[in-house]
């Protein structure tokens, strides 16, 4: 359905706070495809590696690539258009909109018509918006919302506004996919549901998926490679039963 994405490098990244480095030095490379976990206690900089690489932040130093492109300074709003799309820890949807209308949002950056046509509704227009239409009913089918696709969001359970967070993210055809803690607040069968889900975005998308997550069941299930962080700093990469049998990492959960 897809040609393969372009893999995600990053470069000696690091991010300073005044006197205090959240992030140093970071280097990794994701493989076109594949499932890359970023793990580590609360604190390691985790997120702030997502945030430097969807531009939230600045970096202080290092680069981030994705292919051939060097997107370290491109306009965060640009960055989706660059084939990236995350979620966050916290739920970010408009919560008075229906599941149907927070998906078609995540199509924004797949419109080309201009905004006379869109003025005009033009036969290009409605061609352009047809297709969103049916691209966004894929994720329907794929994510299972099709009971709550007329439902206001405010209205939903937890897990299920997860969910179309996460749809929103696909909905922008995006090749390499951030989840931030995709996990957090499902209960085991959610998070049974979501490892399927990662597969059938690698599989059947040809999305390249990096996530930061605590739930080491998940990333056992899910992931090709791991991560490990502590304070900042990268403590290994590798398989995940590897990684976490590093005494290095288990140090960083438990405490030396």
């Amino acid at each position: 359905m897809k040609v393969s994405p372009p893999v995600l490098e990053v470069r000696h990244l690091s991010l300073s706070f005044g006197g205090v480095q959240a992030v140093r030095g970071i280097d990794f490379r994701v493989e076109p495809g594949e499932v890359f976990a970023i793990i580590g206690p609360n604190g390691a900089g985790k997120t702030s590696v997502f945030n430097l690489i969807t531009r939230v932040f600045d970096a202080s130093a290092g680069s981030v690539h994705v292919g051939e492109r060097d997107v370290t300074h491109v306009p965060r709003h640009d960055v989706v258009r660059h084939g990236v799309a995350r979620t966050f820890q916290n739920i970010e949807l408009f919560e008075g909109a229906t599941v149907l209308d927070n998906l078609l949002l995540g199509q924004h950056r797949m419109l080309r018509s201009s905004i006379p046509s869109r003025l005009l509704n033009l036969r290009a227009t409605r061609e352009e918006e047809v297709a969103a239409r049916a691209r966004v009913e894929d994720v329907i089918e794929l994510l299972g919302l099709a009971s709550h696709r007329d439902q206001l969001v405010a209205g939903l359970p937890y897990g299920v506004r997860k969910i179309v967070e996460l749809g929103r993210a696909l909905a922008s055809a995006p090749d390499i996919l951030l989840l931030d803690e995709p996990a957090s607040g499902l209960n085991p069968e959610e998070t049974r549901e979501l490892a399927l889900w990662i597969g059938e975005m690698r599989e059947r998308l040809g999305i390249t998926l990096v996530m930061v997550e605590h739930d080491m069941s998940l990333v056992s299930a899910v992931a090709d490679r791991v991560l490990a962080m502590d304070q900042g700093q990268a403590i290994r990469i590798g398989k995940p039963a590897e990684v976490q049998s590093d005494p290095r990492v288990v140090a960083a959960y438990l405490g030396h």
